[in-house]
């Protein structure tokens, strides 16, 4: 018996290629350890038998950016340790489109953005392509976001257009939002911006309870027929 030593240590040993070669073969998922497929490059290995599957490429992994459909009463995850165990309970969707399979690599250094309040259901983005992370984190670029609030309650007279003004309420302005009727008690809500407690508080503003909400868009991304607790990729052409 020898010592346990690293996957990609033994792997490039095993095969003569190079350790980064066995890292990404490992990465891409084609390597297996007594037939389970290992994604972990340092993953200890003894006597196991190492396989390398066939069609196997040493390609770099490219980053990615993740959609998922939120549940209420869920809080977005922040942390990496927690975000890594969101995106891995929760399902990937299997009407999506994109032709890449999910991997161990997907769910790690993923960033939160725009996250929700843990009552509000909804379009959650991770990723980890920079162009993204500084888009939806940049400031000055805040797109619109799209919300179906379902309401109860008398809405008082022209209440809807004043969302539109910038309506102050419990000594605050709160940001302007464009507001229409969707059926009797659901209201359609686009804003820029929002922070903790706005999409309530402009509901309350007009005499209104919010009930539940659900983000359904931002900027040009819909979220479409993602079911809720799953994920998709974000498509090569689909953008913010």
């Amino acid at each position: 018996m020898t010592d346990p030593i690293r996957l990609s240590k033994r792997l490039a040993e095993q095969i003569g290629c190079s350790r980064r070669e066995a890292e990404l073969y490992i990465e891409g998922g084609w390597v297996s350890v007594d037939g389970h497929i290992i994604e972990a490059p340092y993953f200890k290995v003894g006597e196991q038998h190492i396989e390398l599957l066939p069609g196997a490429t040493a390609t770099e992994q490219p980053p990615v950016t993740l959609l998922l459909h939120k549940p209420a009463g869920q809080p977005t995850a922040a942390e990496p340790a927690d975000v890594l165990k969101q995106l891995a309970e929760a399902g990937h969707w299997s009407g999506d489109s994109s032709r890449q399979a999910p991997r161990e690599r997907h769910y790690a250094r993923q960033t939160a953005l725009l996250p929700l309040e843990q009552d509000i259901s909804g379009l959650v983005i991770f990723s980890q392509q920079r162009e993204v992370i500084r888009k939806l984190a940049d400031p000055r670029d805040m797109l619109e976001q799209e919300y179906i609030v379902e309401v109860a309650g008398e809405p008082e007279e022209g209440g809807l257009a004043l969302l539109g003004k910038g309506i102050g309420h419990r000594g605050r302005v709160l940001p302007k939002a464009k507001a229409s009727w969707q059926n009797e008690t659901r209201l359609r809500v686009v804003l820029k911006n929002p922070q903790a407690g706005d999409l309530r508080q402009l509901c309350e503003a007009i005499g209104l309870e919010m009930l539940n909400c659900k983000r359904i868009r931002i900027g040009r991304l819909s979220m479409a027929k993602l079911p809720v607790g799953e994920w998709r990729f974000l498509g090569e052409h689909e953008r913010f």
